[in-house]
Order: structure tokens, then sequence, then C-alpha cells
């Protein structure tokens, strides 16, 4: 009697299709601000001499290990052996010293160049040894070496990255179909030989129309949307046995950055009555379907040493309309409001101005490409009144002592504060001088604090490894697989 084999097993999928809201403008996250980079390339195509992983946790990478002396002023880091860009080129630390300079260089455009000023000097002894010497302590600094902005990038490559990104990440760039897909492969002399990639080709689809999202979702032509600019359909979602959708948390702090350095703004008494001409419970309903967490200062309530601010300047708009009339304005306020062209933001910007009409407030809504004409007139001309974003770097409280920086605001008792927080070693020490760098903020409104974004994440039911939650910016795909 014949045995007939058996019928084989279908391999599971090794290609993966991933949704996006918005392009990037470039593909280099050391060279422009907008999140959207790090979002498609950041740990997928470039690392790291740290990382930070999904719970929000520092880990080795590119530097396997590392002292500090006690002082706090040297950094000594063992480098990965082996490990090799793209292009063939290996990594050694006169690439990382290179990368760290280029950030800190007189001329970088590096959108979180602040950070990394405290780096007095950085030195390669010999190729595995990376030593960095500070100015000043940084309790913060090996986080900020895990963050998009520090990625360790090859010297040849540099004038490239835009458009041509090389790095040490598990995928390696193929393509960019401007306006439509940045597709990925999977690099098959990944150095990270004890962190399997499942996935062999990936591809970025850009979307940003919320309708058009969910069909392609439904259709099959996506796979996941790691953040899907529909809220109103999430709920359908979540119902639905062939998708996961789990709500999850984000560093992204939405905030309406006004002009400090002009008229009304300057006057901090028109700042704090429009924040009390805003209901943050009813704004979170009608901009994202009653999905995210209010704020009242620019921290998340997932942050270390959060503090609930959101009862300073709570919604009242008989005290908002007293103040503005104490201020000089009380037959009303004109101003304009340039909207960068997102679901969220464009919701956001037509709810504050009904609220604002409740006071006496006039706000004209100028719709503004995202990013690059928003990039340009808000963040480098400054030729704006009132603007609404989210801001997504984690723990990036100390913007808001950046000079120059869009908000034009100037507070040397604030400034003082962040630079003792981020030089204070001992993290209780740290957390508190942060929750008074909040109550500053909190008090002195230089933004509208409005909500913390989401993540509502949806992908097929097969798939597993993505991240839930969102520390950093990012759609890590390195442990994403099909389970069958």
């Amino acid at each position: 009697m014949l045995e007939l084999p058996g019928r084989a097993e279908a391999a599971p999928r090794t290609d993966l299709v991933v949704g996006m809201p918005v392009e990037p403008p470039g593909l280099d996250p050391t060279s422009a601000a907008p999140t959207v980079i790090g979002q498609v390339v950041w740990q997928n195509v470039f690392q790291g001499l740290t990382r930070v992983d999904r719970d929000g946790k520092v880990q080795p990478q590119l530097a396997r290990s590392w002292t500090v002396s006690p002082d706090g002023l040297t950094y000594t880091f063992a480098l990965q052996q082996g490990a090799k860009f793209h292009n063939g080129e290996p990594f050694t630390a006169e690439t990382a010293k290179f990368s760290l300079d280029a950030i800190r260089a007189p001329g970088s455009v590096n959108p979180q160049k602040a950070l990394y000023a405290v780096i007095a000097d950085v030195k390669a002894p010999d190729p595995q040894t990376l030593v960095l010497t500070l100015s000043k302590p940084s309790g913060n600094l090996l986080f900020w070496l895990g963050l998009p902005a520090a990625v360790m990038v090859e010297p040849k490559s540099r004038e490239g990255l835009k458009s041509q990104p090389v790095g040490t990440g598990p995928f390696r760039f193929v393509a960019w179909r401007k306006g439509d897909r940045v597709e990925l492969a999977r690099s098959p002399d990944y150095w990270d030989a004890a962190r399997k990639v499942h996935l062999d080709k990936v591809t970025f689809r850009f979307i940003g129309d919320p309708q058009a999202a969910a069909a392609a979702l439904r259709a099959g032509d996506v796979d996941a949307y790691p953040l899907l600019p529909a809220p109103e359909l999430y709920g359908a979602f979540q119902k639905d046995k062939a998708f996961k959708a789990e709500p999850g948390l984000t560093e992204m702090k939405v905030v309406a950055g006004m002009n400090n350095a002009e008229k009304p703004f300057s006057d901090k008494r028109v700042r704090q009555a429009l924040m009390m001409a805003v209901d943050r419970k009813l704004l979170i309903e009608g901009a994202y379907s009653g999905y995210g967490a209010p704020i009242g200062s620019h921290y998340t309530p997932n942050d270390p040493g959060y503090k609930d601010l959101t009862g300073v300047y709570p919604y009242d708009p008989a005290k908002a309309k007293a103040l503005l009339a104490e201020a000089g304005y009380a037959k009303g306020l004109t101003f304009t409001f340039k909207s960068p062209q997102m679901a969220y933001a464009t919701r956001t910007a037509e709810i504050l101005q009904a609220m604002f009409s409740e006071v006496g407030v006039t706000m004209t809504i100028v719709p503004t490409e995202f990013p690059a004409k928003w990039v340009q007139e808000v963040m480098r001309d400054r030729s704006f009144d009132m603007t609404v974003i989210a801001h997504a770097e984690p723990m990036d409280i100390g913007i808001y002592a950046n000079d120059p920086y869009y908000f034009g605001y100037k507070n040397p008792a604030f400034n003082d504060v962040v630079t003792r927080a981020a030089q204070a070693t001992d993290e209780a020490a740290r957390l508190k001088l942060y929750g008074e760098a909040q109550t500053i903020l909190a008090e002195d409104v230089p933004a509208l604090f409005l909500f913390v974004l989401p993540k509502l994440s949806v992908w097929r039911a097969k798939l597993t490894g993505f991240w839930k939650n969102e520390p950093v910016p990012s759609n890590d795909l390195t442990e994403v697989r099909w389970t069958e």
C-alpha cells in the first residue's frame, strides 16, 4: 500500500506593506526635524550607538557596552565588531566620531543638535573604542544617543542620505517613488545575528486621506497602519477579527504653538486667556473621537516625573474674556492660524476656531502644506501667529529653552531649571527639576497644551512583533513577522 506524501504547509509571507499618513521630505533623520523620517528609516535602515526599546529603555546597539567615569564627564564605549554599512564599509570608532562630529559641527542642521552640545570632545583611540568627553554631566546622554537624530552614518554616503540612505540596519534602501512609496529589502549581510529578521521586503505607502487609508487596509493593499489617521473608524477595526487594533501610548504632544515674540502673544495674559477658552475634553472628542489624553504642559502621562497640570488653566470662558479685556482686547482679537494639512491638525484647528469665537476671538485658518511649506514658514522663518503640531520627540521639554526656536519663548528661569535637570545624574533630583519645568510652562503658556495623540495601530491578525506603544516615533520592523 502506497503512502501519499502529506500536503506541504505554506510558508509564512515575508513581505509587508505599511501605511503612513505623511510622506517624509527626505530619508536622513540627522538633517531634518519631521518625525516621519525616523518612522521609515530608524532601526530599519539606520542604527545608533544605543537604541531605545519598545519599553522606552536604553539598550546597547552599535556600542555593545560602556563605562562612565565617576564624575560623569567621560563615556568610554566598546563598539560592535564586524558591523558593516549597506555599502560594504565597516563601522568603526572613526565612523562614530565622524557621525557625532557632524551633529555638533557649526553648520549642522541636525534637528536635535542642542542635545549633543554637551559633548566637548570625541576620540577614537582604536577601531573598537570610542571616548566622549563632556563639558558637564548629562543624565540623559545614553537616551539621546539612541534617538533617530544620533544614528551612525557612513562618511562616503553622507551627501546622498536624503534620497539614498545607507545604514547598518536590518533593511537596505531599494527605491523611493515620490508621492507613493519607499521600498526596503532585508540586508543579506546584517551584522546582528542574534536578532533574526523575518521579513524580506518592506514597502511604506503614503496615504494621507483617512478614508483611503481605511479602505486600503480592508482591501488588503496595506497590511498595517501603525498610526491610523481615521480615529472615527478605529472602533470598527477593533470589532473586526481580521485585524488587531490595540490603542497604545505615544510621545506626540499636540500643542498650538504661538509666536511669543510678537503681539498679541508676547502678552502672557493673552496666552493664558486662550488656554482657558479651550475645552480639552470636547476637543479630544471632536479631533480624535475621544482617543487621547489631555495635557497641561509639554509632558506625557507615560513620562517619568509627569505632573497633571491641566487644572492650572482649566476651561473657563468667562475668565478668558475677562483676562482678554484686562490685556486690552475687550473688543476682540484677530489672528491667523497656519494649519498643517494633516487630519488631526485640521480637526483641531476647526474646533479651536469655534471655541475661540465664544470668547470674542476671530481666528482665520490658513491651510499650510506639510512638511515643506509648514517647516519653512513656521520653523525656519517664524512667519506665523499660531499653529498646531504634534511634538513627537520623547522628553523634549527643553525645546522651550532653544534660541532660536519657533515659539520665540524666552524665560531665563525656565532655561536654568531644564539646564540643571539635564545635568542631574541623580534620577530623583532630575525628575523633581523636570516637574518644576512643567509647572513653569503650564503657568506661562508659551503654547496651548492640548492632548497626547494615542497610537491607534491596526495590523492584520496574522502579524506579530509591532510596537504597541511608541516611546520613540518609529516603525521598528526588526521583530515583525507573519505567523502563518
